[in-house]
């Protein structure tokens, strides 16, 4: 049965970028929407974030959680110090704790996140960031560059930084919910398998056999379990593996279709259109042009 608890052995983070930032109302930014997650511990000062859900005021001894791939803006008007942590999880883990929680974006810290997030500046002196501007190191040369050079640091110091990583994170993790409440084993157990098989053509009258159940009474119950139908889930996630593709790799957008199981180009590119209101080839060309 595939669990939607987490097993700390399947996860596995990795940092981008890492540092401490000083501003003083130079802290402003756009519609920014990156393929990694952002984290924030705030020294001193004030800034906001704009999210969905609202505006979030940035506050000293609190930190913060921007998820991958969600739109938000930045203001500050005065002096702002805070640590950052860019976050990515590798693709070939077999969870994914960013996707299946959501997390709170503001916590409260216990007094010694801090020291945490200086020794991680400390190890990793090269993740730190030239410039603040996002265009300056969100786009797809930047991000493959980045992803390699993580891979290389010394095994000592991956080691520690994943310690470290998980420690921050398990702090949001006591105050997070799953994204999707499934209660059907059955369909526990299929939302498991699109996700260990995206980089396959996943085929819905064969998952409707092995459960032996008919098509109609499956999809009615799968929407029920998680609010959409089988194929606009299995969808969702390979459009957002295939943006994830885009973002850190250099593959060819075909290839990252053939890689996902699309067989058809052109369905490929309607599929993503739909998803994110851009083509995969211009979803490609907006991260190249800030390089």
């Amino acid at each position: 049965m595939y669990d939607m608890s987490l097993n700390i052995d399947d996860i596995h983070p990795q940092i981008l970028n890492v540092g401490l930032a000083r501003h003083m109302a130079d802290w402003n930014w756009k519609n920014v929407n990156s393929s990694f997650a952002r984290l924030y511990y705030i020294v001193e000062g004030t800034a906001k974030i704009v999210l969905p859900d609202g505006i979030h005021e940035l506050i000293p001894g609190h930190m913060y959680f921007v998820p991958a791939f969600t739109e938000h803006s930045c203001i500050c008007d005065s002096r702002f110090t805070h640590y950052y942590v860019h976050i990515y999880e590798d693709m070939n883990s077999s969870a994914n704790l960013f996707e299946d929680w959501a997390f709170p974006v503001e916590i409260k810290a216990e007094g010694y996140e801090e020291e945490l997030f200086a020794r991680l500046c400390s190890i990793n002196p090269d993740m730190n960031l030239a410039k603040s501007d996002p265009s300056t190191y969100d786009n797809n040369s930047t991000l493959i560059r980045n992803l390699s050079r993580s891979k290389h640091v010394p095994s000592y110091i991956r080691l520690e930084t994943r310690g470290i990583i998980l420690q921050l994170l398990a702090s949001f993790f006591k105050h997070a919910v799953p994204k999707i409440d499934v209660k059907d084993d059955r369909i526990r157990n299929v939302i498991g398998y699109v996700r260990t098989h995206l980089a396959e053509t996943i085929n819905l009258d064969e998952i409707v056999d092995s459960l032996c159940l008919s098509k109609d009474y499956f999809i009615r119950l799968f929407k029920q379990e998680t609010g959409v139908t089988p194929m606009k889930y299995i969808n969702q996630k390979k459009i957002e593996r295939a943006q994830l593709i885009l973002a850190t790799n250099d593959m060819s957008v075909k290839n990252v279709a053939l890689f996902l199981g699309f067989e058809d180009f052109s369905y490929f590119n309607r599929v993503f259109k739909k998803a994110t209101g851009v083509t995969p080839n211009d979803y490609r060309r907006r991260l190249m042009q800030d390089t």
